[in-house]
């Protein structure tokens, strides 16, 4: 049984949650936030465990990062990226955001347009 303790999300705006959703719907950026759960890593080794051309890994990267999911940091020639500190509760807080109802971003179309049963 598991005792993790529950995130507590951040809010997060509606277009950051997109761009979070965006980032996290490439199966490569998965796997690529899954080596990078065991621990910081230099690209040399994301490279080996996720076997794609260094121009696509770098623009995988690059996306990760503009969601603030993973952090670079320049050591010489070489980045070692990690998981951001605050990735879990962003996506936590897009999640929340993604399942509530009644917000400004809730649409204009009434309920049963929506496909949802009217009471």
């Amino acid at each position: 049984m598991s005792t993790s303790t529950p995130v507590e999300p951040i809010d997060v705006e509606l277009t950051r949650a997109a761009a979070i959703f965006a980032a996290l719907a490439e199966p490569v950026r998965l796997e690529i936030l899954a080596v990078l759960a065991g621990g910081g890593r230099c690209v040399c080794d994301i490279q080996a465990a996720v076997p794609i051309a260094a121009n696509l890994l770098s623009y995988h990267l690059r996306v990760l990062r503009e969601a603030e999911l993973i952090e670079g940091a320049r050591r010489g020639r070489w980045i070692d990226y990690r998981v951001a500190a605050t990735a879990e509760p962003v996506v936590a807080g897009a999640l929340a955001l993604a399942g509530r109802r009644g917000g400004p971003h809730e649409s204009a179309l009434p309920t049963a347009d929506r496909g949802v049963p009217s009471s």
